[in-house]
């Protein structure tokens, strides 16, 4: 683990040495926090999402966290390239009294040399149980023209990122009203926040996906009571 001072919890940083994924590739995170510790974990910097020229690629992360501890699951942006094929799995276990900040964010396209997604796929499966039991279910599926599908408004009004944040908390509804006045500075996002039954979600959307991040940037360390992973700044 990196050195860390003050009470900063410790930081795991995840690398992707090939650069990226395609079609047949499977990568497997556990992250498993025992009783009492901390633990923020990251990836070293935005995940690419190449173009398939067979088969899907899968990522899938497993995340335990025992009584007393606390995870945040804070990912840089997956950025889907036109053509490529991309599931996802995120499955969490939580202690009765455990905690636990989960992100995901998903940029369709490289948006700066104007790509667009006319043929991709995607599928983002969560599952959130705590003492074993199911409290969260989420599958997002986008398949064929991404484009097309962002573009309407019962679905994405054009957005070009989205990002799906969930605090698990006991006094999660504690969170609501504060993060929604940390966001209603932001232009060029759309943004839900709702809590119910120990879990505070957050729903994010931008055409531009640095807009994104700032709005993230503005929540994370409240929900989570740590600043932003150190790589976030490089």
């Amino acid at each position: 683990m990196p050195r860390r001072h003050g009470a900063r919890p410790l930081e795991a940083v995840l690398l992707n040495t090939s650069g990226g994924i395609t079609g047949g590739d499977r990568f497997d995170y556990a992250l498993d926090c025992a009783a009492g510790t901390r633990l923020v974990a990251t990836t070293q910097a935005a995940e690419r999402i190449y173009r398939a020229h067979e088969g899907t690629g899968i990522a899938r992360t497993c995340i335990n966290v025992d009584a007393d501890a606390f995870c945040a699951w804070l990912p840089q942006e997956t950025i889907l390239f036109n053509g490529g094929r991309f599931e996802r799995h995120l499955d969490v276990a939580l202690a009765q009294d455990a905690r636990a900040l989960l992100l995901e964010t998903v940029v369709f396209g490289r948006l700066a040399m104007g790509e667009t997604l006319s043929s991709a796929h995607l599928r983002d499966r969560w599952r959130i149980r705590r003492a074993g039991r199911l409290v969260y279910a989420d599958t997002l599926r986008l398949d064929g023209d991404i484009n097309r599908l962002m573009a309407q408004p019962a679905t994405g009004m054009g957005a070009g990122a989205i990002s799906t944040l969930v605090l698990c908390d006991a006094n999660a509804d504690d969170h609501v009203d504060a993060t929604r006045a940390r966001l209603s500075g932001h232009k060029g996002i759309e943004a839900g926040v709702s809590a119910f039954d120990g879990l505070l979600i957050l729903r994010l959307m931008a055409q531009e996906p640095h807009r994104l991040r700032s709005a993230l940037a503005a929540v994370l360390p409240a929900l989570s009571g740590h600043p932003l992973p150190r790589v976030w700044s490089l």
